[in-house]
């Protein structure tokens, strides 16, 4: 049975509750917050501007090569807009590259920014057996 009155709202938290002070007082350390895991289109956008950075080439003569505005671009560099592949693939034929090469890049930046920021765990190919595979002759 309900607590609260008919016309009374129900809020439901959207971010975990802190817990109470620990009883007494007792000093504990806090926790380190986990990592946050970065946008893909951060990634995306830092390898844009470190790319076109590279090159020495204005966000102009870039979005122009592109095809698309500059601020569209900057926008994009800056990781505030999610875009969509056909913007990529020109933004990333814009600088010379192919968009599998400009994605591959960015899941470098996410690998590398995974492994500074998680422990390290081995990926273990799956045996035969679990994949439902019978080697047996």
């Amino acid at each position: 049975m309900s607590t609260q009155a008919p016309n009374e709202a129900r809020v439901i938290p959207l971010r975990p509750q802190t817990s109470p002070p620990a009883p007494g007082g007792a000093n504990r350390t806090p926790e380190a917050p986990a990592p946050k895991e970065p946008l893909w289109r951060d990634l995306v956008g830092d390898v844009l501007r470190r790319e076109r950075l590279a090159q020495e080439r204005t966000l102009k003569d870039v979005a122009e090569t592109a095809r698309i505005s500059m601020p569209y671009l900057s926008e994009l560099e800056r990781g505030r807009k999610e875009a969509s592949s056909e913007v990529l693939a020109a933004a990333a034929k814009a600088l010379g590259l192919g968009l599998g090469d400009l994605l591959s890049l960015a899941q470098d930046e996410l690998v590398r920014h995974s492994t500074r920021s998680r422990p390290t765990h081995r990926r273990t190919a799956p045996s035969a057996q679990a994949n439902g595979l019978c080697l047996a002759a």
